[in-house]
């Protein structure tokens, strides 16, 4: 049974404006330590931030709480297998209260704009 959707759209330009502006505060505020090293070690690293970022919004719109409730920033991380396809690692309470539940992530880019589509499934 499908329990959550989100989606999320953002221009990459507005990644790269707060990583300009506020640097590491503002990646180690929103990414683990895996996805800056994964982001940074990429030829175009602020897609992949913008990618991720996009990934966890549309993760907190299916979950339906948001940026509060079940929802933290750094216990959703977005990983990638050896062919590139994304998923997502829970952490904390996330982890909890979506046990035994599956999280199917797809996202996917232009040279401005990323977009992330999120579905839970609990069996």
């Amino acid at each position: 049974m499908i329990i959550g959707i989100g989606v999320d759209i953002i221009e990459i330009s507005r990644i790269k404006s707060s990583i300009d502006r506020y640097g590491d505060s503002f990646l180690r505020k929103l990414f683990t330590e895996n996805e800056i090293k994964y982001c940074s070690s990429r030829q175009f690293p602020t897609q992949h931030y913008a990618a991720r970022f996009a990934a966890k919004e549309a993760f907190a719109k299916a979950v339906s709480t948001g940026w509060s409730g079940d929802f933290e920033w750094k216990n959703v991380e977005v990983k990638n297998d050896a062919i590139g396809k994304p998923s997502f690692e829970l952490y904390g309470k996330t982890a909890e209260v979506l046990k035994g539940s599956t999280v199917f992530l797809s996202m996917s880019h232009s040279d401005d704009s990323v977009v992330a589509f999120v579905v839970i499934e609990k069996k």
